[in-house]
């Protein structure tokens, strides 16, 4: 993900809801409320730690910690350089925070936030993600053109795959099988988590510099958001691109809704976009599209609430809930803009507030 070069005095979690639907009648979302929340620094992902019901956001030298239920700053971790991403490994009660600049992943007590140790990654360490079914931490270092893998009890870097290309983002399928965007090559590629080494990799093009990812895991479905302002859907069991669909500028993050089956980017023009995860559908641009906040990057999901949330330059903190149980209306993408009549699967998703598992957060993150 790329840092903010804006450096504000307050930042912005601002909850999008119903973007890009038809009228303001079918929109499911709202916002309900606004926090502002202090501090100097820019910022890059947020992630949502489900279990203990807290943001963290990456602020460049340290993690904020916000509650989210009442918006109150818990802690910092501190001693990071151009902090980017967070994950968390329940089972050993660590988080990892990476940090760029000096290629370090700093390893913090889920409970107290105490720093327990750093070990060093690869030169841009970014993206990071905790794969359930090898227990292990995984970073996407940008530069190195690598993961790194890190052994989530004691802290210490166990191994490394190459990529073959700048990672951007990654998920874990929970199957032992890892997704990444590979920036510079308009690519997916597969990793066998456990042999640490990219089994497949397939073009997403016309998709260029793809940057944030989401999974749809019951149905084998990437969502890669591109900076040309197109997302890209494949097909990850056979190793394909689906089809591609319009979204908005300089996006920077999707993530997955399971409850909805909707999937959402953050665009960097202040937009977000929604998009039918089974039915290749895009959404026509409304008039809370056009509201909201610019670089608006870099959402975290809480499916026990179906609430996005997204940070971006509005000086404050913003959430909502959804307004009824209805799927918001959506319009077909025209035939041109797909290439194989979208996605053919009527799917079920995982129930809301089931998982436990950890993600980023945030989410390009996340």
């Amino acid at each position: 993900m790329r840092l903010s070069s804006v450096v504000r005095s307050v930042i912005a979690l601002a909850l999008l809801v119903g973007v890009g639907t038809l009228p303001a009648a079918a929109q499911s979302y709202h916002v309900a409320r606004t926090i502002t929340l202090g501090g100097d620094g820019g910022w890059d992902y947020i992630a949502l730690d489900t279990a203990g019901h807290r943001l963290f956001i990456a602020r460049q030298d340290r993690i904020m910690v916000v509650s989210e239920d009442s918006g109150r700053v818990l802690g910092e971790i501190q001693g990071l350089n151009r902090a980017h991403g967070v994950a968390f490994d329940y089972a050993s009660g660590h988080g990892f925070a990476t940090s760029g600049a000096d290629s370090q992943v700093t390893m913090f007590d889920l409970r107290t936030l105490a720093v327990l140790g750093r070990t060093t990654a690869a030169v841009d360490d970014d993206g990071v993600l905790y794969d359930p079914a090898t227990r292990h931490i995984f970073t996407m270092n940008g530069d190195a053109a690598s993961s790194s893998v890190i052994d989530p009890v004691t802290g210490r870097r166990i191994g490394t795959v190459d990529l073959g290309g700048k990672p951007e983002f990654g998920v874990s399928a929970g199957d032992g099988k890892l997704y990444v965007n590979i920036e510079d090559k308009n690519e997916v590629a597969e990793v066998d988590a456990a042999a640490m080494r990219v089994v497949r990799r397939w073009s997403i093009a016309p998709c260029d510099a793809p940057t944030g990812l989401a999974i749809d895991r019951d149905h084998h479905r990437l969502f890669s958001v591109c900076r040309s302002g197109v997302m890209a859907v494949s097909d990850a069991s056979a190793g394909r691109l689906v089809t591609t669909v319009p979204i908005g500028r300089g996006v920077d993050a999707a993530r997955f809704d399971p409850g909805t089956q909707l999937v959402f980017a953050s665009n960097g023009d202040g937009t977000l976009s929604d998009l039918h995860g089974q039915r290749g559908f895009r959404a026509r641009a409304g008039p809370d599209d056009r509201a909201a906040a610019p670089q608006a990057p870099r959402p975290a999901w809480d499916v026990r609430a179906a609430r996005p949330r997204a940070l971006g330059p509005r000086r404050q903190w913003q959430w909502g809930r959804r307004r009824d149980r209805r799927r918001p209306r959506l319009v077909p993408a025209a035939a041109d803009q797909r290439t194989d009549g979208g996605c053919a699967s009527s799917e079920r998703c995982l129930k809301r507030g089931s998982s436990r598992s950890a993600s980023n957060s945030g989410s390009r993150s996340q």
